[in-house]
């Protein structure tokens, strides 16, 4: 390996600097060959620096995902060997590699071929990944307590039917504790509502939820549907449908006895 190169340290950005400066000298001694200055251009040494680019890349991309290197090779059904190789800039990845490691990483495949590495900051993730379990104790635990009020219980009779403490309840309810799963789908069960009934809808993670909850429904429509769907010079007809779906059923008639008039 390259002395003061290493694609295995902290600093990505100084990594990627560092070899980017390296290729762009490259390509200006080749720009030089091609007008005719006499200049000696290392083919070997330019692929190999585009090696050590893409597996800071690679790196970067597979630690912002919180990935491990045996992760990445289960997927792609390869040693965890082969993946390190390619950190390292000792082998390359083919396209539908990159492409797989992009899907599983979360990440645009662009990003292999960009200059820039992603930037994150672990400790600010994970400080915003306790307070964000925190609020929502808190918020479950609100609901707990609203939806137990609605149906008219005490806790104590919560407490008799779900054989857990009234003590433990009054922490769940005042979202000092976490409730576990198992829990509050009795807890549920018991209030008469749903699980989803305690989902987070608002934030970005509820969004995220949202939308694939929305895919799933979407991919498990019939295939000439989802086609039909899927294709931008429809959606006209899908909003005609949408406005239709939100009328009242007198006015629905009222259109489609118009409908019938013009096609007789």
């Amino acid at each position: 390996m390259q002395a003061g190169f290493n694609p295995l340290r902290s600093d990505f950005m100084g990594d990627l600097k560092d070899v980017a400066a390296r290729i762009a000298a490259a390509k200006a001694k080749e720009q030089q060959e091609k007008m005719g200055t006499p200049t000696e251009y290392d083919y070997d040494e330019s692929y190999r620096l585009r090696g050590k680019m893409l597996g800071v890349l690679i790196r970067d991309a597979r630690l912002n995902a919180a990935r491990t290197v045996e992760d990445c090779a289960r997927l792609l059904s390869i040693e965890p060997a082969l993946v390190e190789a390619w950190e390292y800039g000792d082998d390359v990845p083919s396209l539908p590699q990159l492409e797989l490691l992009a899907y599983y990483l979360d990440v645009p495949v662009s990003h292999f071929w960009s200059m820039e590495t992603i930037e994150t900051d672990k400790s600010e993730k994970a400080s915003a990944q306790s307070e964000y379990m925190q609020l929502r104790d808190r918020m479950i635990g609100a609901l707990l307590r609203q939806a137990r009020e609605e149906a008219g219980l005490e806790l104590a009779e919560v407490a008799e039917q779900s054989r857990i403490a009234v003590e433990i309840l009054e922490q769940y309810e005042l979202g000092d504790v976490s409730i576990p799963m198992s829990e509050l789908s009795m807890f549920s069960s018991i209030v008469n509502r749903n699980v989803d009934y305690f989902l987070e809808t608002s934030s970005y993670i509820g969004e995220l939820l949202k939308i694939q909850a929305e895919w799933k429904r979407f991919t498990d429509l019939d295939p000439e549907i989802r086609e039909f769907a899927a294709n931008p010079l429809n959606v006209a007809f899908i909003k005609i449908a949408i406005t239709f779906s939100k009328m009242p059923v007198d006015q629905l008639r009222k259109a489609a006895e118009g409908l019938l008039e013009i096609a007789m």
